[in-house]
């Protein structure tokens, strides 16, 4: 009889937000199974962030440098399968690698590091080590952002023209980090965000999506970012022009200062025979227009959708689907490709994000800087 495959999760302890949305997300389609956990860099939150999840005891690690090396001791058929890492930022690189290098898989929260260096050599271990890394950006799991990669990919909306995306939120309208906040003091702290603010926490996002969606490279940008929270040095407002790879052009928004907005994160897609327009907010509706046919609407499990559309729909039609499907799609797709792998067999072209697509954030992330310190010239995000 085939087993879940066995999941130790970095960090995600008591208080964490992401940590759990990963828990659930991993579960939604009976895959996998959390079986160890280092939750935190400290011991005893570490150890009681475990308990309270119901693991068993001698499998909540004090720190994750102990949980990799005593769970490679464990038997095959019992040691944990992959390790899935949701620290901040600045603790994203140290645990992957050494997970890889010790012959564990690894699934990893966006931006994938903390600097560009450190995604360039996570790229190398991940070659060196033949082992599978998935990066939960998890908006390219929802049914319509597969159905309208599907649509471009064969050619049903010519070639691509023009882009538009925009992610907007207004949780930072205030300096809620001088209160304490957890989540808001690591964002705004270059030593654990990064060189990036909002550019690294949703902007990877916005550039994950229009390339995932038109299978086109963003070749250069000119970037206008904005500090409007008092004493902030990290970006918390960007506009940024884009120039693709085929000579589209775009226009990118990010925010979490506008005062208001959830999480607005939407694009319209613009060809030579037809355009596309996804909302976040209103995931379950792909919205179309042609050149010559009427607006068409398309939903999941709805009529004329492609096959990819299809594969990642749970549920009967006119039954929302949302984020944590979306994010479970990413884990159901990392954990097909395990087990495919487990079992010696190949699969060309793994439908989530790699080590390959973290490098590109990273990428956007240091170029959109540059920009922007250079006063919006346009910069090249290298390929």
């Amino acid at each position: 009889m085939a087993k879940k495959l066995r999941m130790g999760m970095i960090g995600g302890g008591m208080g964490s937000f992401i940590g759990d949305v990963h828990r659930k997300a991993a579960s939604i389609d009976g895959m996998i199974e959390m079986v160890c956990g280092a939750f935190s860099s400290n011991p005893e939150t570490s150890i009681a962030s475990g308990k309270a999840l119901f693991l068993a005891q001698d499998r909540c690690y004090a720190s994750f440098e102990e949980m990799i090396l005593k769970e490679k001791e464990l038997p095959e058929d019992i040691r944990m399968d992959f390790v899935s890492i949701v620290t901040p930022n600045h603790l994203h690189f140290l645990p992957a690698k050494m997970a890889l290098e010790n012959g564990f898989h690894v699934v990893c929260d966006k931006p994938m590091t903390l600097t560009l260096e450190e995604a360039i050599e996570l790229q190398n271990i991940v070659a060196k080590s033949g082992k599978l890394f998935a990066l939960t950006h998890n908006y390219t799991g929802h049914p319509m952002v597969k159905q309208a990669r599907a649509m471009v990919m064969n050619g049903d909306l010519g070639k691509i023209r023009k882009v538009q995306v925009q992610y907007l939120q207004g949780w930072l309208s205030t300096s809620i980090e001088k209160t304490g906040q957890k989540q808001a003091s690591w964002r705004v702290d270059p030593k654990r965000s990064g060189i990036g603010g909002a550019l690294g926490d949703i902007g990877t996002h916005a550039e994950n999506l229009v390339e995932y969606i038109t299978g086109l490279k963003i070749d250069e940008l000119a970037a206008d970012l904005g500090r409007f929270g008092k004493g902030r040095v990290l970006d918390d407002d960007g506009n940024l022009l884009l120039r693709m790879e085929n000579g589209a052009k775009g226009t990118m928004s990010i925010s979490q200062i506008a005062l208001g907005e959830e999480n607005n994160l939407a694009i319209k897609v613009y060809g030579e025979k037809g355009s596309l327009e996804w909302h976040q907010e209103n995931p379950n509706q792909l919205i179309t227009h042609w050149l010559n046919d009427p607006l068409k609407v398309f939903t999941p499990r709805g009529n004329n959708l492609y096959p990819e559309a299809l594969n990642v729909s749970r549920i009967p039609a006119g039954h929302p689907e949302g984020y944590l499907e979306a994010f479970g799609t990413i884990y159901k797709n990392f954990a097909n490709h395990l087990i495919s792998a487990k079992k010696g067999k190949t699969i060309p072209k793994p439908d989530y994000p790699t080590v390959k697509d973290g490098v590109r954030g990273m990428k956007f992330i240091y170029a959109a800087v540059l920009s922007d310190k250079n006063n919006g010239t346009w910069t090249k995000v290298n390929s």
